[in-house]
């Protein structure tokens, strides 16, 4: 998994897989999902107002 942030754009794109988007899925106004060829998902992309949805101040990952 890759996170990434523009902040020029304020846009955030989540790698959840390595493949190649298939279909995008809009999910609202400023959200998308990238599904593969099978209907599953590979990416989110928060475009346009990122730091709305998303506490850009910190990131954790927690693996149990």
């Amino acid at each position: 998994m890759k996170v990434t942030y523009y902040s020029e754009t304020d846009s955030l794109y989540i790698d959840l897989a390595t493949k190649s988007a298939y279909e995008t899925k809009e999910i609202s106004k400023d959200i998308n999902i990238d599904l593969d060829e099978k209907g599953n998902p590979v990416g989110i992309d928060i475009h346009g107002n990122a730091s709305k949805f998303v506490d850009l101040s910190a990131f954790a990952l927690e693996k149990r």
